[in-house]
């Protein structure tokens, strides 16, 4: 069996979903609507969320957003958070927020997330947002498998009727992953196994899969023995792996083995360039979607 494998090329869509958004803000302001407002709080100096933050406001002016940064150290107490975040919910000027994750342990994070505003959870993180989902109600999707569906769609994968495993349970990706994957929806109107670390053989479950969405956080979990002929496998992990040869002293590995994996797969998601430059966009789209008050009025 000969299986022309095909890449996906995250960050190419991701681009193009981006200008998709700036002509739509070009229209809103044409039409004398406020220019969508993105803010984002970061607590501490954590390298990941550095760059990711960073990014984020770098995909804001490109989409034709105005975006605002607020900062606090990390021994910021949880009391302060929540009157910050009391602040930008009655800002009518900010159209959606989030509050980059983690946090410092001191600090409970869902109290946090449950003080945000639903209406401006541009993260998808509020229960009412999760729920909403998990019935198939208009809501802020979480940002990362939003940006997974819109790769299945924009490639033309076929779900319909598929048998996929999701790889990790959390409430950011594995769950949510799972719960849209089998929306009577296209994509969607999957079979959905979700397996997790007291899953028994994880190996065979794998093997049965159509699709694979590896979002584990276990480098190289992922083996050609867990994947069938002509599977799509997409790879959620971003694990940094300490790296001489790279200037900034790390490189990035996915869940999945990808030399080994890649030449058995019809589809396949790059570590870097394939999932995460779409959760980015993703969280420009829900942006886009708070300042045209399209879902919450």
């Amino acid at each position: 069996m000969i299986i022309q494998m095909q890449l996906i090329d995250g960050k190419a869509v991701a681009e193009q979903v981006k200008q998709e958004i700036a002509e739509q803000v070009a229209t809103m302001m044409e039409n004398g609507m406020k220019r969508p407002h993105l803010a984002a709080i970061l607590v501490g100096h954590d390298g990941g969320s550095e760059t990711y933050v960073a990014a984020k406001v770098k995909a804001c002016a490109v989409c034709g957003f105005k975006s605002t940064l607020i900062r606090f150290e990390s021994d910021v107490t949880e009391k302060e958070l929540l009157q910050k975040i009391a602040e930008l919910n009655n800002d009518p000027d900010v159209d959606g927020f989030i509050v980059q994750l983690p946090l410092p342990k001191h600090i409970n994070e869902q109290h946090i997330i449950e003080a945000i505003d639903y209406r401006k959870d541009v993260d998808g993180f509020h229960p009412i947002n999760v729920g909403r989902m998990s019935i198939g109600l208009p809501c802020f999707v979480s940002a990362t498998p939003y940006g997974i569906m819109e790769l299945l769609r924009r490639y033309n994968i076929e779900t319909r009727g598929k048998k996929c495993v999701v790889l990790g349970r959390s409430n950011i990706v594995g769950k949510p992953m799972a719960m849209l994957l089998m929306q009577k929806s296209n994509p969607g109107n999957c079979t959905v196994t979700v397996c997790h670390s007291n899953t028994v053989n994880i190996k065979e479950e794998c093997r049965q899969a159509d699709i694979i969405i590896a979002a584990l956080g276990q480098p190289g979990f992922v083996t050609a023995d867990m994947v069938k002929p002509g599977a799509v496998v997409i790879d959620v992990g971003t694990t940094r792996i300490p790296d001489e040869t790279k200037k900034s002293g790390f490189r990035l590995s996915g869940d999945v083995k990808f030399d080994e994996v890649a030449p058995l797969c019809s589809y396949i998601t790059p570590v870097p360039g394939g999932v995460g430059p779409m959760t980015i966009c993703s969280l420009m789209k829900n942006t886009l979607l708070a300042g045209q008050k399209a879902i919450y009025r």
